[in-house]
């Protein structure tokens, strides 16, 4: 009951300021952000500390209020928000940028990038393209990054994709194309909203997901799907977004700082975040969690099964450039690493 009551109050806190706020009477442009990140979790304390910064930086002129685990409702609502002047910002992850620009979808490639360090590199290059397609739609990215891997759960030992196959996967209500995809290639799934996941595990709807580790032990999903694919998925971006206007609402003057002290708060957030997922992994198999490695011959199937996802997505999600200039990054780095 104590734990709904905070609830309650937090979400009846962010409806009352959704009023816009007056200049004539607070004399601050006020920024108003939402978060799914929960609260307490890196990226929140990273977004405090953002807005500690910007209001001493801006003396006071820019007051940033923060609304941290889905308190501001999902990706989607979000978005709409930001476009109706409700938020300001928000942080979202790949799924919600892909919302934005469907383009970002490419990075999320299951299996095609097979490190940290890999994914970096690219991203660095990627970044100004798809910056300058998502300002187009009208928002100002000012930070993303590697946020941690997706890994498949699941109910029962997966180890190749015919294995995959025989489980009900859920999937994002909010993207049929991907769904589509999916069931091409076979599988049966199941779309749904992401809240209402631990309902479907529980009453049998579905028996796999796909989930970064620390939010299928913080969420105490792995209860219900007790085994864990080790390959890793696809890498999960996160990013904070302002929408255009909110960022020309802020003096010229205040913006080079207010980037420079955004990258400080979030130096070292995927190291932290990625500490935290392996400390989430030993918690988790020490309370019943089976992980599974896969042989190369399994890997090889991975790999061969999504390449064949990919081409169902090359036109409608991203261009066929795109991905060839993708590919030919990993293959720049791997060349000159030796692999």
């Amino acid at each position: 009951m104590i734990k709904k009551l905070i609830a309650a109050l937090a979400v009846l806190a962010f409806a009352v300021s959704n009023a816009p706020a007056s200049p004539a009477s607070s004399g601050a442009v006020v920024i108003k952000i939402g978060s799914i990140a929960p609260s307490r979790s890196p990226w929140d304390k990273a977004l405090e500390k953002v807005a500690r910064d910007w209001e001493r930086i801006s003396n006071g002129t820019v007051q940033v209020r923060i609304f941290p685990g889905g308190i501001a409702g999902s990706e989607l609502d979000m978005i709409r928000k930001m476009r109706l002047g409700v938020l300001q910002g928000g942080v979202f992850t790949s799924m919600g940028l892909s919302k934005i620009e469907s383009s970002v979808t490419v990075l999320n490639i299951p299996l095609l990038f097979h490190s940290a360090e890999e994914f970096g590199v690219v991203f660095d290059k990627m970044k100004p393209a798809f910056e300058k397609k998502i300002e187009e739609k009208g928002f100002k990215v000012v930070l993303w990054t590697l946020a941690g891997w997706v890994n498949f759960f699941t109910k029962e030992p997966v180890i190749y994709p015919e294995d995959l196959k025989k489980l009900k996967i859920s999937v994002t209500d909010s993207d049929p194309e991907i769904e589509q995809v999916w069931k091409k290639m076979g599988y049966q799934v199941v779309p749904g909203d992401f809240k209402d996941l631990m309902v479907q595990l529980q009453s049998g709807m579905v028996s796999a997901a796909y989930l970064p580790p620390l939010l299928a032990g913080s969420g105490q999903y792995f209860a219900v799907i007790p085994h864990m694919l080790s390959m890793t998925l696809a890498p999960l971006v996160a990013g904070l977004i302002l929408s255009d206007k909110a960022w020309a609402s802020i003096p010229a003057d205040l913006h080079q700082p207010f980037i420079a002290a955004i990258d400080e708060a979030s130096r070292g957030l995927f190291e932290e975040a990625q500490g935290l997922a392996a400390d989430a992994v030993k918690m988790m198999k020490e309370n019943g969690l089976i992980v599974h490695d896969a042989p190369p011959a399994a890997l090889e199937k991975w790999r061969q099964a999504a390449a064949e996802g990919v081409k169902d997505l090359i036109g409608p999600r991203f261009s066929k450039e795109m991905y060839d200039q993708i590919v030919g990054y990993i293959q720049e780095f791997r060349k000159a690493r030796g692999k």
